[in-house]
Formats: C-alpha cells, sequence, structure tokens
C-alpha cells in the first residue's frame, strides 16, 4: 500500500481511508496518528519532492512451498502474477428454521457456501486460484434463524490478466444461477475492490540476480518463480527497474507466529554474520545489487 503511494498509483486519502474489515471507524491513518507515524515529508517517487530509486531489488520469503519442496536455495522472481479481490453480498430474508418450508425460504448462507465451492472448482478448472478468506453474517444470528444478509471476500489469481477475467465472468454468471435456486432465491450484489494486473521484472535486474545465484548456488541450486503475492516491487516496477529474491521458508507459511526462515537462507537479526556457507538470499541481494550498479555506472 506504502509502495503504492509512492509510485503515484494509489491516493494519499485512499490508503489513509482504509479502514478494518471489522470496525470500521479504524483507518490507516487514525492508525497512523495513534502510534506517532503519520509524518510529514511527501510520500513519492518525484526526484523534486520524494525518494527517487534508481532500481528496486527486493529480498523475501517465498511465503509458500515451492523452493522447500524442490530443494533450492534462491529463488529469481520473473514477475507477480495478477490478482483481483471482490466482496459479495447475498441478501435473504430473516426466517424461523422449524416453521419455514424449503419453498418458501430466502437462504443467503445456504446460496452464498454454494457460490464459494463454485468458485473453487472454476479456478481449479482454469488452472487459477480463487479463495474466500472473510465471511460476514449479522451480529443478531441464531442456531435456529435463517440470517438475512452474507457478505463473502473472493481473490482470485492467476499469472495471466485474461484468466483472471475469465474466472471472474465464470464465477458471477454461476453465481447468478445460484441465487435463483432453492426455494425463493436471494439477491445478489458485488464490487471489484482490488485490480492488479500481472507484473513483468526488469530482465536487467533479473539477470543480475542470475548470475550472483549461479555463483552462489550453482545453476542446479535456484529455480525462476513468479510471485504468487503482491509485494512493493510490484509497485516500484512502475516507476524504476525492479526485481525479486526469494528464499525459502518452512512449511511455505508466512504471516503467523509458526513462519520461519533459516540463518542459512537469511543472516542472525542480532548479528547480521555473513559467512560463505550462509544468508545465500542475502548474499545475492549484495551481489546483484552491486553487479546492477556497475552496469549503470558503465552507461553513464
Amino acid at each position: 500500500m506504502s509502495s503504492g503511494v509512492w509510485a503515484g498509483e494509489i491516493s494519499r486519502e485512499r490508503a489513509w481511508n482504509l479502514a478494518d474489515i471489522f470496525d470500521s471507524s479504524v483507518t490507516v491513518k487514525t492508525e497512523l496518528e495513534r502510534h506517532g507515524y503519520i509524518g510529514a515529508l511527501a510520500c513519492s517517487s518525484d526526484a523534486s519532492t520524494g525518494f527517487p530509486l534508481g532500481a528496486h531489488f527486493e529480498l523475501h520469503i517465498e511465503q509458500g512451498p515451492i523452493l522447500e519442496e524442490s530443494g533450492k536455495k534462491i529463488g529469481v522472481v520473473q514477475g507477480a502474477q495478477a490478482y483481483r479481490w471482490y466482496t459479495f453480498t447475498v441478501k435473504g430474508r430473516d426466517a424461523h428454521t422449524g416453521t419455514t418450508p424449503l419453498k418458501s425460504r430466502k437462504d443467503p448462507l445456504l446460496a452464498a457456501s454454494k457460490m464459494i465451492a463454485a468458485s473453487h472448482a472454476i479456478a481449479k478448472k482454469l488452472g487459477a486460484l480463487a479463495t474466500t478468506g472473510v465471511i460476514k453474517i449479522p451480529p443478531s444470528s441464531s442456531t435456529n434463524t435463517i440470517i438475512s444478509e452474507v457478505t463473502f471476500t473472493l481473490d482470485i489469481r492467476h499469472p495471466e490478466d485474461a484468466v483472471v477475467e475469465e474466472v471472474q465472468q465464470q464465477c458471477v454468471k454461476s453465481f447468478e444461477k445460484i441465487a435463483k435456486e432453492d426455494g425463493r432465491g436471494v439477491e445478489l450484489q458485488w464490487t471489484l475492490d482490488t485490480d492488479s494486473p500481472a507484473v513483468k521484472f526488469d530482465e536487467e535486474c533479473i539477470q543480475a540476480v542470475e548470475n550472483a545465484a549461479n555463483g552462489l548456488v550453482g545453476p542446479d541450486g535456484w529455480l525462476s518463480l513468479t510471485s504468487g503475492a503482491g509485494h512493493d516491487s510490484v509497485y516500484t516496477s512502475k516507476r524504476c527497474p525492479t526485481t525479486m529474491i526469494f528464499v525459502p521458508c518452512k512449511d511455505g507459511v508466512s504471516h503467523h507466529p509458526e513462519e520461519y526462515c533459516s540463518p542459512e537462507d537469511c543472516p542472525d537479526v542480532e548479528t547480521l554474520e555473513l559467512t560463505i556457507d550462509s544468508a545465500n538470499g542475502t548474499q545475492a541481494l549484495l551481489e546483484a545489487v552491486v553487479s546492477y550498479d556497475q552496469l549503470r555506472a558503465r552507461r553513464s
């Protein structure tokens, strides 16, 4: 998000107004103010007012299992896959579970569950990913009540923009059909909240990382990857040459207390000690940056 503001792709006001999904009174701005981090300097890539970059190399854990499962030590990231985030709202009618026949029901939770299952099947068929991470129901819901409304999120991802679009179209068509099934049907509304097209990173930056990886772990010790997650590099790539370096993380876990990256792949956080046999990712980052900087110097 912050890199999006820096790149001019997200307005500062939009970023400030992003709210907690469960408490809309809590926004990015209120939290920045609460912690004293609101700042006074412009967040901009503009050389006259902000912080321009000559290039951007980002070292990150993979956040997935591919490197660990393949036994590779370094991931040379070619780009980032496309993704879109949606919010779907399914509206029905409150009713008693014991006194309302099936044919008379407008059950949004039943419909939403079918829609979520359908999104998975559609994405699987097209080689994409579809995930629901948030489901909201009214706080007054009870065991013996058919609820009135369900809201759920949908995250669609694939390396190709066209496939993401196709998954969206098929999902909406399927959801509209599901909304007419079971009892008296339900109402369906949806919004596209985020649209992040696929990104291809800079070839010369990628080559610098590949050369470093070859020297550190050999040609069989690294793997070309496309980032499945969004990163700051997605936005910096719109303003300067960019690429990323991935290192393995245990079981592919991230954003969790069990997230772990070994000292072999990243330096010790206390000593920052680097040896020939440790910190593959950090050493690859260092060598790639130096190599690319030398390339820029030769051209100047």
